[in-house]
């Protein structure tokens, strides 16, 4: 064979050949639990021993401040990492506390099978009134370069954060760490217009976090999704070279759809992302999914077909996702409960059912490398 019909031959199966991996790449699912850095061993073992059985391979958790009882767990109050003043670097004004009970949940996390994608920050703090938010407000907090130099801090701390076991700092720790995110939500009370006039914050904050995991850590570095499917995938992050995943938040039952999600999947793989439904979720309530404030309880089993057909949907479409939450114990059906509590709650089954059908479908985005393998596998 001469080499001019060798070579486009040659490419021709190099092609074929990585389109392959990537189409034969398996898909996941994940919950999230924001306050997990609080459990009790023997709630984060029943958490852990739940998701392991649904083939869960990902918990995305916070490193907020968190008080002595949420959503009906008992917990242990953890101050914030930053409780009286925006620490701009200096070590000795950081609270740690939150960091080293990480430490011992993402050992325990790792015996189950499960890696973490750790949020540093949240836009309900910063809206509540933490340290960043009386400081500068939340307009100033994503326009003006002081706080966005002290926040970048911050994320420097966290990544360099020596584990009190494993005596590594966690932006070395990739099989334990799936990704990090700057912060859930970014901007999301400020509307889609303000996103899209400071979509470099996101971008700048990645390449922050980037600069310290360099360029082969095996972790990811994720946005932190936004109020809806458009609003999440934008196309300057599509383009930030320090963005590896896109995250997507979407509660609207129109976003939910495989026909929805296809073209942001399509787009994603030709700027070379990875996306990511970050969070997702099946409302207890009678009212519209995106709007579940309270309401008239929804019949379990209407619930559990809209799981079901929102979570088919999402595989189809090729994208792993962590649904919104999963919790350790019986769920009290506070305000905006999208919340599934493990092994009890009528929609259990169902959650893990469609888990576990999401580890046995293919994805359109190749995570292999990030994800801990089950023996079988």
């Amino acid at each position: 064979m001469s080499p001019s019909v060798f070579r486009p031959l040659l490419l021709f199966v190099l092609c074929a050949t990585t389109l392959h991996s990537v189409l034969a790449a398996s898909s996941f699912a994940g919950s999230s639990l924001y306050y997990a850095a609080g459990l009790s061993d023997n709630e984060a073992d029943t958490l852990l021993q739940g998701l392991q059985s649904a083939d869960m391979k990902v918990m995305r958790v916070w490193l907020d401040g968190i008080g002595n009882s949420v959503k009906g767990t008992q917990t242990t109050a953890i101050p914030d990492l930053e409780p009286s003043s925006v620490c701009n670097g200096n070590d000795s004004c950081y609270n740690d506390t939150v960091l080293k009970r990480m430490d011992n949940f993402m050992v325990k996390a790792h015996s189950y099978g499960v890696k973490l994608l750790i949020s540093m920050h949240s836009f309900n703090a910063l809206e509540g009134g933490d340290v960043y938010g009386k400081k500068y407000g939340v307009d100033n907090f994503y326009s003006q370069p002081g706080p966005q130099q002290a926040f970048d801090a911050r994320i420097k701390h966290v990544l360099n954060h020596n584990h009190t076991t494993l005596g590594k700092p966690w932006k070395e720790l990739s099989d334990y760490v799936f990704a990090f995110e700057p912060e859930n939500e970014s901007m999301i009370g400020k509307g889609e217009g303000f996103v899209k006039s400071h979509t470099s914050w996101q971008c700048d904050r990645a390449t922050t976090v980037k600069g310290e995991l360099g360029d082969n850590s095996g972790i990811l570095v994720t946005t932190g999704g936004e109020s809806w499917l458009s609003e999440s995938v934008q196309d300057a992050w599509l383009k930030c070279p320090a963005l590896d995943i896109i995250s997507i938040h979407a509660y609207g039952a129109g976003d939910l759809t495989e026909a929805a999600l296809t073209p942001y999947v399509k787009k994603a793989q030709s700027a070379g992302k990875k996306l990511l439904l970050e969070e997702w979720g099946a409302c207890y309530f009678s009212t519209s999914n995106n709007d579940c404030p309270t309401g008239g309880v929804l019949n379990s089993q209407t619930r559990n077909n809209n799981l079901q057909k929102w979570a088919s949907a999402i595989t189809a479409a090729g994208i792993p996702w962590l649904y919104w939450q999963v919790l350790p114990n019986k769920d009290p059906h506070y305000g905006y409960d999208y919340e599934i509590a493990v092994n009890s709650d009528p929609s259990w089954g169902a959650l893990k059912s469609a888990a576990q059908a999401a580890g046995k479908a293919q994805a359109a985005f190749d995570y292999s490398a990030n994800i801990l393998q089950t023996p079988s596998q």
